[in-house]
């Protein structure tokens, strides 16, 4: 089958071929979001991009949400699409769609009743507390198009079919920032406007996506059982069910701690949130101007952590558990070239990117402490890289407790130091604690990657 390359070409050349498209794509996905965030900050005001920052680290926790538990599925459907079960394979498929269309629904009434007790928890500033209120209600609304989005877009990648979450990507990624143009700068609707162009643009290709993936499912299961037919091999196959309790299990028990992996940042930026709030709308807007350049940066190892994890169920369901151990090492050289280029660009970039993000009405402490956060955060990209890629072999493997711990201690090494030494020593600690909590999840993930457990692990997952 054409898409077996996970479990048949040289590693290297897997997961770049795998790689790339989840890169391109995941880059398209911030990038929006980062001119969002800019065209807010340059025709709305500075205190409009203040509004947006507050609301992003309670945004992006959804957001982890839907990619955590979407990589919990695609880590189930990865091992049947190895193993060739097309059976157990539309099961799984229509358990997760299911159970992400009522979590969706769920978080969705949820979050429109505590949005702004929330904002005012966090101690947002009184001059954006309005807006960003505003932006989360109805970033809410649109909550079930972003997760069915995104449980689509990680099906896809479990197929092997990078390729297409990043079409649609590009496709949401334009019609977002036209909408954008339309919404805030010529209709003037502030940042409701920016929230509208993302909720529509999300919902539009949520529609698109369904379509494609019932067809790229029947295509793919009717290789398999053609397969199976000519190897005189169909007695293994079950019945297919639109939902399953066990296989809804075996998802979530990949899938909590994925989630709770991808919400590290953002866990950890909501509760240190109070802590910049405290510093005033300058040091915000500053902040939050950083933090989008920031969260593109790390989408090479963001994407590199998925694309470790969809490699490793794959060839763990082929049964090739020694092509993982190939895979961690090229997933490593490719770490230390996407650190060396960031670094690199942003040793040059960083003042104009912050600059680009602030309008006409920044304040020289907003832009002082964008500078200061991105310049030195940039140095460090090497250690989230690392502790992505052992941290995908992990959970592709289903060896999920070390790997929760490893995490859990990164979050409370970000917010222990954050909260108790930045309001005593300066908002410089919310940023100097990343590096630190990353470097020790690394330390934690790998020296469990090196106990050689997590083959235990995946032959009983298997």
């Amino acid at each position: 089958m054409e898409q077996d390359y996970l479990t048949s070409k040289s590693p290297f050349t897997a997961l770049l071929v795998f790689s790339v498209p989840v890169i391109m794509g995941n880059f398209f996905q911030q990038l929006y979001t980062m001119v969002d965030s800019a065209i807010v900050g340059r025709y709305v005001s500075q205190n409009a991009l203040a509004a947006v920052g507050a609301s992003f680290s309670i945004t992006n926790i959804f957001i982890c949400v839907a990619i955590g538990g979407g990589i919990g599925a695609g880590v189930i459907v990865s091992r049947y699409f190895g193993a060739k079960k097309s059976a157990k394979l539309k099961t799984a498929c229509f358990t997760s769609l299911f159970a992400f269309l009522a979590l969706s629904l769920i978080l969705s009434a949820a979050g429109l009743f505590v949005s702004l007790p929330l904002m005012e928890a966090l101690k947002t500033p009184s001059d954006s507390l309005n807006d960003a209120s505003v932006y989360l209600n109805i970033y809410f609304l649109g909550l079930p198009f972003l997760f069915m989005y995104n449980i689509f877009s990680s099906l896809f990648n479990a197929f092997g079919k990078s390729k297409i979450p990043l079409c649609f990507l590009l496709f949401s990624s334009i019609l977002n920032v036209v909408l954008d143009l339309i919404f805030v700068k010529e209709f003037k609707m502030g940042v409701a406007g920016a929230a509208w162009a993302t909720l529509l643009s999300q919902g539009i290709s949520a529609v698109f996506s369904f379509i494609v993936f019932l067809a790229v499912l029947k295509k793919i299961t009717v290789e398999m059982e053609k397969s199976l037919f000519l190897q005189n091999d169909v007695k293994s196959e079950h019945k297919v069910r639109l939902f399953s309790f066990p296989e809804l299990n075996s998802m979530t028990k990949t899938a909590v701690p994925s989630i709770l992996q991808q919400s590290t940042v953002s866990i950890g930026m909501m509760l240190v949130q109070s802590v910049v709030n405290s510093f005033g709308s300058e040091c915000l807007a500053g902040y939050t101007a950083a933090a989008r350049i920031a969260a593109v940066c790390i989408v090479p190892m963001a994407s590199l952590n998925n694309s470790v994890s969809s490699y490793t169920a794959q060839n763990i369901g082929a049964g090739k558990i020694d092509r993982v151990v190939k895979g961690y090492h090229c997933a490593n050289i490719l770490v230390v070239f996407f650190a060396a280029f960031i670094a690199f660009a942003i040793h040059f970039a960083y003042s104009p990117l912050i600059d680009f993000f602030l309008g006409d009405d920044k304040t020289p402490l907003a832009v002082q402490t964008g500078k200061n956060f991105i310049r030195f955060e940039g140095s460090f990209y090497c250690w989230i890289g690392f502790k992505m890629a052992v941290d995908g072999v992990l959970r592709g493997a289903g060896d999920m407790k070390m790997f929760t711990v490893a995490n859990l201690v990164n979050l409370s090494i970000r917010v222990v130091l954050s909260m108790v030494l930045a309001p005593r020593y300066g908002i410089g600690w919310v940023w100097y604690s990343v590096p630190i909590g990353w470097f020790a999840n690394f330390v934690i993930s790998f020296a469990r990657y090196k106990t050689g457990k997590w083959k235990s692990a995946a032959v009983l997952a298997k």
